[in-house]
């Protein structure tokens, strides 16, 4: 079975967990009504003022002019983020991350030790909401695609069990919105042929809906029928580790820029190392105003999972990617891929000094931040 866990509203609820001034007021994070830029979140009495993400700032302030904006917190909310992955890998090593809130986990294997699958998600459940003080909602059923969809059911605090008897019979009244890859457009596509549900949907001919649809058709008829044989697949097995962050407002000031550069390496390096692995590649992107995305890549010598050797390649590729445009850039990213389990322990084998000494750094600061959060290590904007 798996679980499905989609942590609501979660910049928003940990900027209320942090300041308990905030309970009860519209919070939005991310925007600033002053300036250009968009909402990254808004907890749920922003929300019934009409906000929501990805809007405009402008927009926001507009439907909701009491609402309180904050900045967004992006390393702190990695943290807190690395908490609840911590807690998910007490119950499964299988743990696939989609976000920094939301995340599948394969429990098939953990009902000998932690009992059935519904015992394990409220299991938690309860454990992120005592330990951390936030709140998520679960969604338990045979594959991801149900999971997911039963997660978003009942939010926020929701907690939904498919059984693996009663796929149909859950499907059934849900409107084909609801299905992966059914936007507007297929949705009044489906419309004028008298389909609105998922069980109208079902109903039709496989054919019928390939000929209508193309290869999207055979997929809308896999998830009608509540299939979907994807694994999941933990950063281990991961082929890639990277993160990205996309700014408000376009940035052109490179100081800027290398600081965010640097915390994004720094989160990247810690997954890496996290999941027991080792890259020899670094990919730099890069997404400008004109959104245009490039993307540049580096080989390393050897596979790390040093910050240091990470973050040279990146300040360096960035170094000489930037001064070819003139545009400010809008998203920025980090990724380390040709992953490997190398032993670490082989360090001390082959390794130079100085790699020794950042590997144990690296090692320093992973255990005090797993341990107190990020803030308890305050460093500069950039890595030196």
């Amino acid at each position: 079975m798996i679980v499905h866990v989609d942590m609501d509203a979660f910049y928003a609820s940990i900027e209320e967990r942090d300041r308990p001034e905030l309970r009860g007021l519209p919070v939005i994070v991310g925007g600033d009504a002053q300036r250009r830029g968009v909402v990254s979140a808004a907890n749920y009495v922003a929300r019934s003022f009409g906000v929501h993400s990805a809007m405009p700032a402008a927009t926001a302030k507009r439907l909701c002019p009491q609402g309180v904006f904050l900045p967004t917190r992006m390393p702190h909310y990695v943290d807190v983020s690395c908490q609840i992955r911590e807690i998910f890998g007490r119950f499964t090593p299988l743990v696939e991350p989609l976000a920094l809130d939301e995340a599948f986990l394969d429990v098939t294997g953990s009902s000998r030790l932690f009992g059935p699958p519904e015992e394990i998600g409220r299991t938690i459940k309860t454990a992120i909401h005592d330990e951390l003080q936030l709140v998520a909602s679960v969604g338990i059923a045979p594959n991801k695609f149900l999971a997911k969809l039963a997660s978003d059911l009942d939010k926020p605090d929701g907690f939904v069990v498919v059984n693996p008897k009663a796929i149909h019979a859950f499907l059934d009244p849900l409107p084909v919105t609801r299905l992966w890859g059914v936007g507007k457009a297929a949705a009044r596509k489906l419309d004028l042929i008298g389909i609105q549900h998922i069980a109208q949907l079902r109903a039709l001919p496989r054919e019928s809906l390939a000929d209508n649809f193309g290869a999207s058709g055979d997929q809308l008829w896999l998830l009608a029928n509540g299939i979907d044989d994807r694994d999941v697949i933990p950063d281990r097995d991961a082929k890639s580790i990277s993160h990205e962050t996309t700014f408000a407002v376009d940035v052109d000031d490179m100081e800027r820029l290398r600081g965010v550069l640097a915390q994004l390496t720094e989160q990247v390096a810690r997954r890496v190392r996290a999941a027991e692995l080792r890259g020899r590649t670094v990919q730099l992107k890069i997404r400008y105003s004109d959104f245009q995305t490039y993307t540049r890549s580096t080989k390393l010598s050897q596979p790390t999972d040093v910050t240091d050797e990470i973050w040279q390649a990146a300040q360096s590729m960035l170094a000489t990617r930037l001064p070819e445009r003139t545009l400010a850039v809008r998203l920025l990213g980090i990724g380390v891929s040709q992953l490997d389990r190398s032993k670490l322990s082989q360090r001390s084998l082959f390794d130079d000094d100085q790699r020794q000494r950042s590997a144990q750094l690296d090692a320093a600061k992973d255990k005090i931040r797993n341990r107190f959060g990020r803030d308890s290590l305050d460093r500069g904007s950039s890595l030196e």
